[in-house]
């Protein structure tokens, strides 16, 4: 963002709430806190198997969560509920918080759960494929770059 939203004046850097923020150089008001978008995620419990899921823009063999933004006026567990159904096809039944993590270079906090469905999985077209783990597969499952999913499952794994 260059610009105020407010005045139209360029926008520049100054220290606000001992951040570098940016800000309207008219000082009409307007600062641009660039807060984080919230994202819901999760690894899904079908019985006794979890499914990983890889993104359809994602090269082979990069397994994760589902995951997906929060609309306006939506709680994180409507979300992930609504995020099952669509990119999997699954009935919700119940979600457990696992934590939220902030994902500063994408401007993200992810909120993130194990999530219990039922149903047949059958994935929209933002899913290419899907991998189902036992519990023991699962522990010992190696994301390789994807730290998210390492971090949930593993914080998840000390509490369960």
């Amino acid at each position: 963002m260059k610009f105020c939203l407010q005045c139209g004046a360029p926008l520049r850097a100054r220290l606000i709430d001992e951040h570098e923020r940016m800000a309207c150089s008219n000082d009409c008001g307007f600062i641009h806190w660039n807060n984080p978008t919230p994202v819901v995620a999760a690894l899904v419990k079908i019985g006794e198997e979890f499914l990983l899921a890889r993104n359809a823009q994602w090269p082979a063999g990069f397994f994760s969560l589902i995951s997906g933004f929060l609309e306006a006026g939506e709680a994180p567990e409507s979300a992930i509920a609504r995020e099952t159904h669509e990119e999997l096809g699954l009935e919700f039944k119940k979600a457990v918080f696992v934590g939220h993590y902030p994902i500063p270079q994408m401007n993200q906090i992810i909120i993130a759960y194990v999530v219990e469905a039922v149903g047949m999985p059958t994935p929209n077209s933002e899913i290419a494929e899907l991998k189902r783990l036992s519990i023991e597969e699962l522990k010992s499952y190696d994301f390789g770059p994807l730290k998210l999913a390492t971090m949930v499952v593993r914080d998840w794994l000390s509490v369960a």
